[in-house]
């Protein structure tokens, strides 16, 4: 009863893979056992070859892989060995690894310190800040942990509390863990001034952002002027080219600027009607650790403590000196949220400064000697190589997937999903993912089918790239791991490569793992 369609389906695939092959479109490939759903496969493989030979993806490439978690084998590969951009998809394989490495308890440790002596409430010497990497230091997402002002005054008392009324000397954004420049060399310079774009310091604060404010003009096309920041910056300077655009039509602005460069460019659109006439886009700050002496110099001054020298910072390459007095004594320690929480929010928001951090931290632990970025992707490889994934075509740039020119394939990712289920971290890790159709930036996909609560998948996009990444559960119960790529589509097809994604959902979660 079941011959003539299995042999109509294996003819089908013949002949689609001539044609495909032929076409010069794609070589797909199939590893299923016997007792494999095989019409299931053909039915989401003619999906996708459709999709691929469609307006949508024609002139750009479609790939994807189904691994069986339990024993990793592969169900579906269709151009799963071509290298192609991740995009936010890599944040999975950073916080897999990071947490397989530190566990999920893992924490950063931020700590106060002075130098020098106290007399007559007076210290000689300087208030240092030394960062140890972690991303989350005074940020608003986590209800149970300091955000910025809180976090300034908390310093501050501890400050107090040492007895210090009149500071001889500086305080010292401490960022020397990481001695050389810590932004990717392939991120677009089009992203550096933007808060998706803030590069990674030893010492991060207010997730290295701040926001911009601008008054809208009465009319289309009428300039709109820069009203204030938020966190004050003065020491920041704005060539300002934003005009008006109509109602509605959202953030349109693109900053322009550089890690150390004090001088930023504002360009596009912000639009007219807002409430106040006023608009915020975020920025990233040039030199995190300077900001966060220049912070608590502020917060002290205002608290009547007097401090004689500028605020200065000191790591990520640059090469400022400061004029110690001796050993450093602690004045207060503050403690980031778990390792897992900040995993989760990575994930789920998608926050590319959490991934770089996560990276060099991750490295750092395996590899003391690690000092770049490049020096910390070889030893994130090199965990996951030892751990019998094929990394062939793996040829990442980053932690996040902000990098154009990053790259692997459908099949590196999901033998690394795969390998990760086998770490004593996985039920955390699965956690941080989230779920299509109900949490994170795949909440609104797939929306009423059957894909929806039934698939943990990671989404990325950066121009012309969509992918995703994760889990399911296949009709016999079997866990999946699965990646698709989709590179270089068709400019404003975007909802067509939208509507061609849900339906691959749907099928895969139409598989039998078995």
């Amino acid at each position: 009863m079941h011959f003539m369609p299995r042999l109509f389906g294996y003819l089908f695939l013949s002949l689609l893979h001539v044609l495909s092959y032929q076409a010069g479109l794609c070589r797909p490939t199939i590893q299923q056992s016997d007792s494999s759903d095989s019409l299931a496969i053909q039915r989401l493989l003619a999906r996708v070859e459709a999709f691929q030979s469609g307006p949508a993806a024609r002139f750009g490439t479609v790939a994807l892989s189904v691994r069986r978690v339990s024993d990793g084998a592969e169900i579906i590969g269709y151009n799963a060995h071509q290298s192609l951009p991740s995009a936010s998809t890599l944040k999975l394989i950073t916080t897999a690894t990071a947490l397989s490495v530190l566990g999920p308890s893992y924490t950063y440790t931020t700590t106060l310190e002075y130098d020098g002596i106290i007399k007559d409430s007076i210290l000689t010497g300087n208030i240092y800040i030394r960062g140890s990497g972690d991303p989350s230091l005074g940020t608003w997402r986590f209800p149970n942990y300091y955000d910025l002002s809180n976090l300034l005054s908390y310093w501050s008392t501890a400050i107090r509390t040492a007895g210090i009324r009149q500071i001889q000397g500086t305080i010292v954004g401490d960022a020397s863990l990481y001695p050389q420049l810590t932004t990717p060399g392939t991120w677009p310079f089009g992203d550096l001034g933007n808060y998706y774009g803030a590069s990674l310091s030893a010492l991060n604060i207010n997730e290295n952002l701040y926001r911009v404010f601008f008054k809208t003009g009465k009319a289309v096309n009428v300039p709109a002027s820069v009203l204030r920041t938020d966190p004050t910056i003065p020491y920041v300077n704005f060539y300002n080219n934003v005009v008006t655009d109509a109602a509605n039509t959202g953030d349109q602005v693109n900053i322009y600027g550089a890690p150390f460069i004090n001088q930023q460019w504002l360009t596009g659109k912000v639009p007219i009607g807002e409430p106040a006439n006023e608009f915020s886009v975020k920025g990233a700050l040039p030199d995190p650790a300077y900001f966060a002496a220049f912070a608590l110099s502020e917060q002290l001054r205002q608290d009547s403590i007097r401090i004689s020298g500028p605020p200065v910072s000191v790591g990520g390459g640059l090469p400022t000196t400061v004029l110690t007095s001796g050993k450093r004594i602690q004045l207060n320690q503050h403690r980031s949220p778990t390792l897992v929480e900040l995993a989760q929010q990575t994930n789920f928001q998608s926050i590319n400064l959490y991934a770089e951090a996560l990276l060099r931290t991750t490295a750092l632990s395996l590899d003391k000697t690690v000092r770049t970025t490049e020096a910390s992707i070889d030893v994130l490889s090199t965990f996951w190589r030892n751990k019998g994934v094929n990394l062939d075509g793996f040829r990442i740039r980053d932690g996040s997937g902000l990098s154009t020119v990053g790259a692997l394939t459908a099949d590196n990712m999901t033998g690394i999903l795969t390998a990760a289920s086998r770490e004593k971290a996985f039920p955390q890790f699965y956690e941080t993912i989230p779920i299509v159709g109900q949490t994170g930036t795949v909440r609104t996909l797939a929306r009423g089918t059957a894909a929806a609560g039934n698939i943990r998948a990671k989404s990325g996009s950066i121009e012309g790239v969509r992918a995703y990444a994760g889990y399911f559960t296949a009709t016999d119960g079997e866990r999946m791991s699965f990646c698709v790529l989709v590179n270089k589509f068709t400019p404003g097809q975007n909802r067509t490569v939208t509507a061609e994604l849900e339906k691959i959902f749907v099928g895969l979660v139409g598989l039998r793992g078995k």
